[in-house]
């Protein structure tokens, strides 16, 4: 079986996005584009197959996964994208955390992140009792649907960095194995033409 590589500069890839988050498309779009400029990048709303509040690194990571593979399906594109944020509760308090997971034609998948960033008590405290993160940060803040803006990581880093540029990281990530195959092994290494 010989595996082609999707982001060939010459390349059109598709790629499948679960998410119809403007925020999450461009996230993919930007770091898709930079080494295959022609992708063609489309956000499909499908299931996470975890709450609308993940808690854990796993059950995010999970939730990002099933995304990714679900989007891939859907759209039969060459790779599918899930991101997933979630928060994870510990005896230093809570802290947010975000993966990307891929899921490639082949069969092969990755999973990237995570986004790990102190949460402020009262929004813990809104997450503990049910609330979604998204949701309490427009609680926090007074605003409307932050999470498709500059979502909590923009709001509690004053704009330093915004939820697109800390997605794009976590995508750059789980896309590592498929920038730089040569460092995943002969088993890999012999899958590409």
């Amino acid at each position: 079986m010989t595996a082609i590589d999707p982001l060939q500069p010459q390349a059109t890839p598709r790629i499948a996005v679960g998410s119809t988050n403007p925020v999450k498309v461009a996230a993919v779009a930007a770091v898709v584009r930079r080494v295959a400029p022609a992708a063609l990048v489309q956000g499909v709303a499908v299931a996470s197959g975890v709450p609308d509040q993940p808690v854990g690194d796993e059950e995010t990571q999970r939730g990002a996964a099933t995304r990714a593979a679900a989007a891939r399906a859907a759209l039969d594109a060459d790779i599918g994208v899930g991101l997933e944020g979630g928060v994870v509760d510990g005896p230093e308090g809570m802290r947010s955390c975000a993966w990307a997971a891929v899921s490639l034609r082949d069969g092969r998948a990755f999973v990237g992140g995570s986004l790990a960033m102190p949460l402020p008590p009262r929004v813990a405290e809104l997450v503990r009792g049910g609330t979604e993160l998204g949701h309490a940060m427009d609680q926090l803040t007074g605003a409307d649907n932050t999470k498709h803006g500059a979502g909590a990581v923009g709001i509690l880093t004053n704009g330093l960095i915004d939820r697109q540029r800390a997605y794009e990281v976590l995508v750059t990530y789980a896309l590592a194995p498929v920038l730089a195959p040569d460092y995943w092994g002969a088993a890999d290494a012999a899958l590409r033409p």
